[in-house]
């Protein structure tokens, strides 16, 4: 069952896809169908620069295992880190983060939903 929400963060960071490295603007979590893992339903991320058009996106698809060990990875990783190091907050310009969960679009395809 495809859950049509999607959860999107504001993202300060980097990412490298198919033509290098781009700057992280935004990022998205759902569940649904997978586009090419061998799963009825993936834990989707999507991680995008919408500036940068679809040259700029790297996705992924998770089992639920893997994305819980994913998020358990990296609390351990930024709780071994001394407070702040990994901070954009020392940086000028740093974007705030914020959280916002969208429902699925009338008419649109299954798990297209803010996509």
């Amino acid at each position: 069952m495809c859950t049509y929400q999607t959860f999107k963060v504001e993202l300060d960071g980097a990412a490298k896809g198919a033509s290098g490295w781009f700057t992280l603007a935004e990022g998205a979590v759902y569940v649904d169908h997978p586009y090419h893992a061998s799963h009825e339903h993936t834990v989707n991320i999507d991680f995008t620069d919408p500036a940068g058009g679809p040259s700029s996106r790297v996705a992924v698809e998770l089992t639920e295992e893997s994305a819980l060990a994913l998020v358990e990875a990296i609390r351990r990783a930024l709780a071994a880190a001394p407070p702040g190091l990994a901070s954009g907050a020392s940086r000028p310009a740093s974007r705030p983060v914020s959280v916002s969960v969208s429902g699925a679009v009338t008419g649109a395809a299954p798990g297209t939903a803010s996509r």
